[in-house]
């Protein structure tokens, strides 16, 4: 294993890891390009880091396109920097991150920020991962939570309502939205709108800001939710205008979730998700060596046997196996 590390890391891995432990940018990069490439060391590193994880404020940051994550999430790093905390920024994809496309287009404003370091960010890419995040982002969450960032910052592709596994990744969800969406608010409430804890009207500054926080305000009313008190809040992001107050009703947030209990359990749900995801890729991992999976499937076609019959088979076998593998 610190063979392979240091083939796709360029250093053993106790020199990885104490460069992680000091923030060195450098050392933070190479972590997460090993997660996320799923190396080999990837698992080690994990498990070596694990012990430091659960100090950070993770937070995510979703909405639609064109709503000003990217500007939101740079003053928001400004604010955090002011306050003399450190913070890590991960901006998820759903192309290769730093191709220079146009989706990346807004993120160039925060590399004023790269200079600074008590900040760092990083572009995920998706590479197919459905529901806003990238396969790799929990571990690179536990990676800068363990460098000792005091705050992270996940902002998501921005697909729509199919985000809603950010609320599953992070303690606190910011949903940005901007005047003039009209009924694409309607079109996103059946998902991204349940899993909001703060909700931000940002480019306040356009006309129609007023219907757009009754139209949430009436959402709201409807959900009868009990505990938090989910705001709506008005930035206006490339002026800095808000800013503080968002960072303020984040805080609040996070209190309320310690002190309710409700912090933990959405510890416990995050970590539940990603176990549930490893058994899930083990198993079907197992199921699929040498194309077994491929032959099954293709023998179960030709005998008009049912998917659960193939299924019970292939998960009995490769049950057998690891059993085998034990002894």
């Amino acid at each position: 294993m610190e063979a392979a590390l240091k083939a796709s890391a360029g250093g053993g891995l106790d020199q990885l890891l104490d460069g992680l432990a000091a923030r060195r940018a450098r050392s933070v990069g190479r972590a997460i390009s090993l997660v996320e490439d799923a190396a080999g060391p990837a698992a080690e590193l994990i498990r070596r880091v694990y012990p430091r994880v659960g100090q950070a404020r993770v937070v995510g940051i979703t909405g639609p396109p064109g709503a000003g994550k990217s500007t939101l999430v740079e003053r928001l790093a400004r604010a955090i920097r002011a306050r003399g905390e450190t913070v890590g920024v991960l901006a998820v994809d759903p192309t290769s991150p730093f191709t220079g496309g146009a989706i990346l287009g807004d993120r160039i404003r925060m590399q004023s920020l790269a200079t600074d370091r008590g900040v760092f960010i990083r572009s995920m890419a998706t590479r197919g991962a459905l529901g806003g995040l990238s396969r790799a982002t929990p571990d690179a969450v536990d990676l800068l939570d363990a460098a000792g960032f005091d705050w992270v910052l996940v902002e998501t592709v921005g697909v729509g309502q199919d985000e809603v596994d950010v609320v599953r990744g992070v303690d606190s969800v910011l949903l940005v939205t901007v005047p003039g969406l009209g009924d694409d608010i309607q079109a996103i409430k059946a998902g991204v709108m349940e899993i909001a804890d703060v909700f931000v009207v940002n480019k306040a500054d356009r006309e129609g800001v007023e219907r757009t926080c009754r139209d949430l305000e009436g959402m709201l009313a409807l959900s009868h939710q009990e505990g938090w008190q989910r705001p709506i809040l008005r930035t206006v992001a490339s002026r800095g205008e808000g800013i503080a107050e968002l960072l303020e009703a984040t805080e609040s947030h996070r209190r309320y979730l310690i002190e309710s209990g409700e912090l933990a359990l959405r510890r416990q749900a995050r970590l539940r998700m990603r176990v549930e995801t490893l058994l899930k890729e083990r198993v079907l991992a197992a199921a699929d060596r040498g194309d077994r999976l491929e032959r099954e499937v293709a023998r179960s076609l030709a005998e008009h046997q049912d998917p659960y019959h193939t299924a019970e088979l292939l998960f009995a076998e490769v049950v057998a196996e690891e059993r085998g593998l034990e002894r």
